[in-house]
């Protein structure tokens, strides 16, 4: 398994990765596009991953040039685009989002008990909230972060 697959099915970010290695992101980053370890990064990258070097050494380090060269399809970039106006947003990003849409849209239901304008708009508030929650499904789905 290469370290970027072994990172992201630990759920890491690549400076999370460095944090808890010890090594430089920059370090991180020359070793998923490719470059050759030395035995010490080896060392602490199979601390950090809870796997051994052997193990490590086996794998190619090598990104897939395919999937990194693989661009969105067409379609998710539209979706993307249309739920935050960027066509590759970040998945913090979309927490956010979804939280807040999430959070007013119950709010504005429970207004809606005084009001059917508030009940409408926290409809749509909700339904854009599970849009973006879609979003971020299909971004990890694409492992685009």
């Amino acid at each position: 398994m290469i370290l970027k697959q072994l990172r992201l099915s630990k759920h890491l970010t690549q400076a999370q990765l460095a944090m808890m290695s010890g090594l430089n992101i920059r370090t991180i980053q020359r070793i998923e596009q490719g470059h050759t370890p030395s035995l010490e990064s080896l060392k602490c990258l199979a601390a950090a991953l809870d796997t051994d070097i052997n193990t490590l050494r086996e794998a190619s380090f090598m990104t897939d040039k395919h999937t990194q060269s693989r661009t969105l399809p067409l379609w998710l970039r539209i979706w993307f685009f249309l739920g935050t106006f960027q066509s590759q947003p970040d998945r913090p990003l979309l927490s956010r989002l979804e939280w807040v849409l999430h959070g007013f849209g119950l709010v504005f239901c429970l207004l809606g008990l005084f009001s059917e304008a508030a009940l409408v708009g926290g409809l749509l508030l909700l339904i854009n909230g599970y849009f973006i929650s879609y979003c971020k499904y299909m971004g990890d789905k694409f492992a685009i972060w």
